[in-house]
């Protein structure tokens, strides 16, 4: 039986902007087991990175959370002998020092935009050495004398974070770690500054890793080194990977359970396979068509999603999709909003199409 590590229930996050309210997550309910990857994927500005700044608490203003919960079956994995706490991340305060040590050293996040998370006035050594000192624990050794000391572990010496910051920035494949652990993000390519972002996430083994789009700016050989990596991790610490991407072969290959969202709902949850040969929704069947076939002529058009994302402060009654399907049903779409349900054992899908399903 899997274990699930993050369970999210209605999850709803809104900002309360001067031309109106902006409903970015609306409803968002599923479940992340330990050890599992969930690929969640959809078009630019449909909530995926808003649902996973709201799980690591990290919501810009003017955005709250006005409902729904965030439930970590937390393992300490200092003292594995010990039952699982249950905690409601909504509950606590998003700079407060609880979820301060979850978030960082518990749960890691891979963010889309290299350059605007890392500090241009500290090395790549510094940013990962940051994270070791205040979230990863080494076994204690015969005459420490440190004065903090957790269960038979201790805090990282400025030593060992520098030798682990250059292991690894070695392990995702960062040329010259040895002298790279003492660049400035100004002095790296786009591409290192993304793998020193990933390096950052993985050092301190955390139960759970959310990547947002952690490739994009990778070469094909780096980003199925990184892949490696992520799966590594999986297999010797147990760990549960949230995947944005908008690689449809990315998340195809690391995933075993797929979130497709549409305007800060999501219209289809289901296991990876029958997402890709069984999808119900319009919406995942259009994502899918538009996909480049190999071996296909050049001199056809690539097939798109017809339409435009509609406007966040009006939004189309009924189904928010129906301006763009082409299962539209008149007088039936457009005015009654379909619900959340279960179509097939573990397959979930929000269309009118399966309604009497």
């Amino acid at each position: 039986m899997s274990e699930p590590l993050l369970e999210i229930k209605n999850l709803k996050v809104e900002f309360d902007v001067r031309d109106g309210i902006v409903h970015a997550v609306d409803g968002v309910t599923f479940t992340i087991n330990r050890g599992e990857t969930l690929g969640v994927i959809g078009e630019s500005g449909c909530g995926k990175s808003i649902t996973a700044k709201a799980v690591m608490r990290m919501v810009p203003k003017p955005g709250k959370i006005p409902e729904g919960e965030i439930v970590y079956h937390r393992r300490d994995k200092y003292n594995p002998d010990k039952d699982v706490e249950l905690l409601n991340l909504t509950n606590m305060d998003p700079h407060g020092e609880e979820i301060r040590h979850i978030r960082g050293g518990e749960f890691a996040m891979i963010f889309q935009e290299p350059m605007s998370c890392l500090t241009p006035v500290y090395t790549a050594g510094v940013h990962i050495g940051e994270a070791l000192d205040l979230h990863r624990l080494l076994p204690r050794k015969v005459g420490d004398r440190m004065a903090e000391v957790i269960s038979g572990y201790r805090h990282v010496t400025k030593e060992e974070a520098r030798e682990i910051s250059i292991e690894m920035l070695h392990r995702v494949g960062l040329p010259k770690p040895e002298q790279r652990v003492d660049s400035y993000p100004h002095q790296l390519s786009g591409g290192q500054r993304q793998r020193v972002m990933i390096a950052i996430a993985l050092s301190c083994h955390p139960a759970m890793l959310i990547a947002d789009e952690p490739t994009t700016a990778l070469d094909v050989s780096i980003e199925a080194q990184i892949l490696d990596i992520m799966r590594d991790l999986q297999d010797t610490a147990d760990m549960a990977i949230m995947f944005i991407t908008h690689n449809l072969g990315v998340v195809a290959e690391m995933a075993k359970e797929i979130v497709v969202m549409y305007m800060g709902k999501q219209v289809e949850k289901a296991s990876t396979v029958n997402i890709f040969y069984e999808s119900k929704h319009p919406y995942t069947r259009a994502l899918l068509e538009s996909i480049p076939k190999v071996g296909k002529r050049s001199t056809e058009r690539l097939a798109s999603i017809e339409g435009m994302v509609p406007d966040p402060f009006n939004l189309p009654t009924g189904c928010v999709f129906h301006p763009r399907c082409p299962s539209y049903m008149a007088g039936k779409c457009d005015k009654i909003t379909p619900k959340w349900q279960e179509v097939e054992k573990d397959h979930w899908v929000r269309c009118l199409l399966y309604e009497d399903v």
